[in-house]
């Protein structure tokens, strides 16, 4: 009966060595006992750069610094977020999401959760992105945004509006268990 077990231990190990070298460089280091503990392979992980449309929000920092947020939001998202602030949208998108839909959150929403849209599979972001950026970054690329948020009628930027967008070069990082995403390049600002 032992030998049959160490027979299987024996096949499962070579599976796992074969399938990865990096399981069997795990295998040795751990003395053989690390069979059930095999490392999964590694989670496949992709970037690309690409011009989009941010949306722009006072960021409303709590310190009273100045700042702006950075918002994307999926395509079909983006006419429900319209009229509506960084949190409402936020809590849209997780109840698109999510699986579990009897949360507060999903009660509470600012449309209808059976006429939101489900995300088709590969959209780019799979989620509400957002970077807030304060006044004191020492990042000039973000300088043209500051200026606009300085220039905009109080409040106007609070809730988002098709008015309120930038043209930003980004580069997305594409995880399997999520998305980011990083400023590059301000491209354009609206006029004020």
């Amino acid at each position: 009966m032992k030998t049959s077990r160490w027979l299987w231990m024996f096949i499962a190990v070579l599976v796992v060595c074969v399938a990865s070298p990096a399981n069997f460089h795990f295998f040795l280091r751990a003395g053989g006992a690390a069979v059930a503990h095999a490392s999964p392979p590694g989670a496949q992980e992709s970037t690309s750069e690409l011009e989009e449309s941010l949306f722009v929000q006072d960021a409303h920092l709590k310190s009273g610094k100045k700042g702006v947020l950075l918002v994307w939001i999926p395509q079909p998202l983006q006419k429900f977020c319209l009229g509506k602030t960084f949190e409402q949208c936020a809590a849209m998108d997780y109840c698109i999401r999510t699986t579990s839909k009897n949360v507060a959150t999903c009660k509470n929403l600012p449309v209808s959760l059976k006429n939101l849209p489900a995300y088709p599979r590969g959209m780019r972001p799979s989620r509400v992105l957002s970077i807030t950026y304060s006044a004191i970054t020492p990042d000039n690329k973000i300088a043209p945004v500051m200026d606009y948020l300085e220039s905009a009628p109080a409040g106007s930027l609070d809730r988002f509006s098709m008015r309120g967008r930038v043209k930003a070069r980004v580069k997305l990082t594409r995880k399997a268990d999520d998305d980011q995403f990083d400023v590059l390049e301000i491209l354009s600002v609206p006029s004020s």
